[in-house]
């Protein structure tokens, strides 16, 4: 675990160092890296399954890097290049999660009510048409931080609250219809 902790932390000086601008270089023009994000044009294109069906897919990735990790670093000598890679795929695949959900689900997908129609929520003073904005805005933050805990250890219970907590959200947010495929899906291709 000691050899995990340092290569993190030796990628992420690498990081700050390769960002940042050099005296001779602090003008010139800096290129767009990374995940290519949802377009925020409006453009009225959403795969709000497809999203879900993408973070399952980074979470067996984070999975397994975290596997192969721990395996790694019981090895005599790993190899210190291929323990680099796996911790720089892990990172990749959480920040993809965090990145989804801040430019995705928060700037577009989940809506803050705009008040009820219906009488008798409204006597209740519209606390009901919160509910499930509340709850969505409730289980984006608790992906976030679980994403943020995937990067920091190789503990796979992180990756299950990941899993677990956009199985929750998709609760609040899909049809029955959508659910169903979701589920079919998480169990054919995550398990």
């Amino acid at each position: 675990m000691k050899t995990i902790l340092a290569l993190s932390t030796l990628i992420a000086s690498i990081t700050l160092v390769n960002s940042s601008p050099s005296v001779g270089t602090a003008t010139a023009p800096t290129e767009l890296t990374g995940p290519p994000l949802h377009c925020q044009v409006p453009c009225g294109i959403y795969g709000d399954k497809m999203r879900i069906d993408m973070l399952m897919e980074d979470c067996a990735t984070i999975e397994k890097a975290m596997t192969t990790l721990q395996a790694m670093d019981a090895e005599k000598s790993p190899s210190k290049n291929q323990m680099v890679r796996w911790v720089m795929t892990k990172e990749q695949h959480a920040q993809n999660i965090q990145d989804t959900v801040a430019a995705y689900w928060l700037a577009q997908r989940v809506k803050a009510p705009k008040g009820s129609n219906n009488p008798e929520v409204d006597k209740l003073g519209g606390s009901l048409t919160n509910f499930p904005y509340h709850l969505q805005l409730k289980y984006m933050h608790r992906i976030t931080v679980a994403a943020m805990k995937c990067k920091q250890t190789t503990d796979k219970s992180h990756v299950e609250a990941l899993r677990k907590t956009a199985l929750e959200f998709s609760a609040t947010y899909f049809s029955a219809e959508d659910l169903k495929h979701l589920s079919e899906h998480e169990h054919s291709e995550h398990k």
